[in-house]
This record gives structure tokens, sequence and C-alpha cells, in this order.
């Protein structure tokens, strides 16, 4: 298992997929640059499952993807339609085992399945398998919806999806691959995002960003609908409403605030302008007189650039991330350990020394990195430190495919506003409203904001967690 060398207080990212059915190409290859581009929705796993036609091949490990893939590794991968995953865990531990796609080999052909969301009732489901008599290798929702659809009646795969999918409840946008072609699914809800477009050779791809079909040259770029199965083969697409789509929707807010790439969009909107618009509405709700405005690197960057812009006050670097840290096997020493966010953040002491700092972030979830960030400003010479946050308090845990935690670890769930403060160490802190986010969305609804509100758009009845079902499969 790899070991992150520091607590970090961001949430997981989720996960990423993609699919690729292509015309006299090498799917496998497409599919590595793809998943390169989606590396930032998880760190854990990569996998590329490639179909000729005739049999499916697959090659995964834990690791980043350009670790897992190597021109060695994707020899073997021989075929013109592919899917790949790289992966965080929302349920089931990392691990090799959880790593995604899974494949199996069904009286229909081989069937292999990359998920991004969290299925709220993955363990009934889990205990219909079980009870039915499957054996299950795996502690991931994933490998349930696998072997759901692989023992689903129809005479195609896109007609065993459409009787699978009022079973599954939660969040899932899924590409699937067959022999022959492959298929994009997205939920009646919409919570994670996947889209789809033409590739140079008249082929198609599909990915969780847009910004990874743009690495892959594509055009005709469109969102996969909440409900919609669209299938792709080689240059063909044929797509159809299998599921009335869930009113209102409940996309992930959280795509704008922290996860997507700022050069994606989502919802037909560009996440790099709704996190300037973030930034100055926050300065609109929170001003407060300061000498400079700080980004925490790198989400919040378009963030500081609104703020500044509303407040006149001048934007400038003051922290440096260091991008390449990932995820390490090497445990740091104990010393190191101690100086916490240090390991990845650095000050330019130039232009913080003597300075009022508003420090601007995306978010604060467990509370674990907000306060030493606050001590490395006042290290580096910030005679205050003001912290402004892109989104209000997270205080409930999030049930479709991003790891918060418990209600419990969310800091905001437990502190009281002033009580935070004091806990960073900060000179103010403020939140953008629940409202203001949404004002700088451009949309009143048909978004999930439950880790905000608690307002959930299904009814949880039991809480998961991601590593419910690893203990028997220790």
């Amino acid at each position: 298992m790899h070991n992150a060398p520091f607590d970090s207080d961001a949430p997981r990212e989720e996960c990423g997929v993609l699919a690729i059915s292509s015309v006299n190409e090498d799917a496998a290859q497409l599919s590595f640059f793809g998943l390169f581009a989606l590396q930032h929705r998880g760190q854990e796993a990569a996998g590329i499952a490639v179909a000729d036609g005739k049999q499916a091949r697959l090659h995964k490990d834990v690791g980043l993807v350009g670790q897992v893939f190597t021109p060695h590794t994707l020899a073997p991968l021989a075929g013109q339609h592919a899917i790949g995953h790289t992966r965080y865990s929302t349920t089931g531990a990392p691990g090799a085992r959880n790593a995604q796609p899974f494949l199996v080999e069904t009286i229909h052909g081989p069937l292999a399945v990359a998920h991004n969301g969290n299925l709220v009732n993955a363990p009934e489901l889990r205990e219909e398998l079980l009870t039915k008599g499957f054996g299950l290798t795996a502690s991931s929702d994933t490998e349930v919806i696998t072997l759901m659809l692989a023992s689903a009646g129809g005479s195609s795969w896109e007609t065993r999806l459409e009787r699978t999918l009022p079973a599954w409840q939660g969040a899932y946008s899924l590409v699937v691959l067959a022999e022959n072609r492959v298929i994009g699914v997205r939920d009646p809800w919409g919570f994670r995002p996947l889209s789809l477009g033409r590739l140079p050779n008249g082929g198609w791809a599909f990915a969780s960003e847009t910004c990874a079909l743009r690495t892959l040259d594509c055009t005709e770029i469109s969102e996969v609908q909440p409900g919609e199965i669209v299938t792709a083969q080689g240059t063909e697409l044929i797509r159809k409403q299998a599921q009335i789509p869930h009113v209102p929707q409940a996309r992930c807010t959280f795509e704008f605030v922290y996860f997507s790439r700022p050069d994606s969009e989502w919802d037909n909107r560009s996440v790099h302008s709704v996190r300037q618009r973030l930034g100055e509405q926050l300065a609109h709700e929170a001003a407060i007189d300061a000498d400079v405005v700080v980004p925490v690197p790198d989400s919040s960057i378009p963030a500081a650039v609104g703020f500044s812009r509303v407040s006149g006050i001048p934007y400038n670097d003051g922290l440096i991330k260091n991008r390449y840290i990932g995820r390490t096997f090497i445990e740091p020493t104990q010393s190191m350990r101690a100086k916490g966010v240090a390991m990845k953040f650095n000050t330019l002491d130039e232009n913080l020394t003597g300075k009022r700092v508003i420090m601007i972030d995306d978010s604060l979830v467990r509370g674990t990195t907000a306060g030493r960030l606050v001590t490395l400003l006042r290290d580096a010479g910030a005679t205050e430190v003001h912290v402004r946050i892109t989104c209000p308090p997270i205080t409930h845990a999030c049930h479709f495919g991003v790891d918060m935690g418990h209600d419990d670890d969310l800091i905001s769930s437990r502190l009281a506003l002033e009580e935070l403060r004091k806990e960073i160490g900060c000179d103010s802190l403020a939140f953008l409203s629940l409202e203001g986010m949404m004002k700088a969305v451009g949309r009143e609804d048909g978004y999930c904001n439950a880790c905000f509100t608690g307002a959930y758009p299904i009814t949880i009845t039991k809480r998961l967690s991601k590593g419910m079902f690893d203990q028997v499969l220790a």
C-alpha cells in the first residue's frame, strides 16, 4: 500500500475513467495518454483493458499511470477498443485487488468495467450476490456492478445494462468494454462527470473530464447525459436514454471547487472561470484589509486571482508546491513528519515578510493542513494571516464517490467558526456562503451540496465506510 507522506486536509479525488473505440490505431496507447491527463483524479492504482474483437487483455497495478504502464506492459494490450481507470479508493481499500478495470469472462464473451462513483446500496447488492453463490475476490462496489451485469439476461450488453441499472442506487459513471465496442453509462442523478468526443481517426473516446478528450485531440465533445447509454464501435455512435433523468439533478459541486482540472468543462461551464468567480464572490462577502492575496496551489489559484481583482489587493505567490510528491513507499523520518506540510510546500519569504496576508484555499475538511500553512506563513514573516475558503463549511460526509471521512472527521461539524479560527491560528476566517457558491456556478439547483447541507439527494439508510467489506477479505 502506498503511504501518503503527510496527512492531507483535501478531500480525496474520486476516480478517472476513460474509454476508446479506435479506427486503425492502438487503443491502449491512446488510453495511456488519456489516463495521464486524468492522473489528478486518483494516484493509488491504474489499469487498462483492451479487446481486439475476439478476446480481452488486462494490465493493472498499484501506482501512478507512468509507473504502471511502460512500453513493455503496453505491448501485449493489442486491440482497437479499450477502457482505463485511475483510482483513489472510496469503497474498498487501496491495493492491487481493488484496482480497476474488472475483467471477467462470460457466456456472452469478455466483459470489463471501470467505475467512478459509489453505490449507496452496495452492501445489499453484495449480500444478494453472495446468497446466489457468487464468489467475490475484491471489496469494491465495481466488482458488484461487474458481476451483476455479467449475470443479467438479455440479447446484448446494452439490454443487460438497461435491465440492471434500476438496481443501482447512487453515483456511477461507467465505461464498459465488450469484445468489439465500448459503452459509456451515467446514473440518472448525474453525480459524476462523463463526456465523449470524436477522435481524429473517426473513432470515439469517453473520459471523466474534457481535458483528457482535448489531450487526445477530440472534437464534437459533449456530455453523456444522466441516465444515458452510449455505445461506440469504431466510427459508429449509438445513444439511448435508458433511464429518465432525475429532477432535480445532483451534479457534484466539488468538481468546480476542487476536483476537476481547470481546463475542463463541467455542465458546459469552464472550471477555471467558475473558480475565478468563486474568488470574486468571496471578496464581496468577506472583505478584509490586507497587503497581499496568496493562493494555496493549485486549485485555489484562479479563486485568488478573482479575489484580488475584486478587492484591489495585489495577488502574489507565497506558497510553492512540490507537484511531484505524489505517493511514496518510503516513510518520512519522524522529524520530517513533524514538519508536516513543509514536505509539500515551501514559502517565498520575500513576498510575505512584513505583510498582512489573505490565504485563499478551496476547502477545509479535516483541518490537518490549514493550521500548518498558517504557521508556515507566519514563520516566513507574515504579520497577519487571514484565511478565506471558496466553499461553505463541510459538515457532512459524502456517500457518492468522494472520500471525506465520516461526519466526526470533519472539523466544521465539530467546531463553530470562532473555535475553528483559534484551532487554525489565523487572524480571521471566512467561508463562502452556499448562495454565493451557486451564484458563482451560475445555477440555483441541479447540484448535490449534501456535504455542506446534509440534504442528500438519495436517502442514506446506512453509513458506509470505504473499508467496510475488507475485513472478510483480509
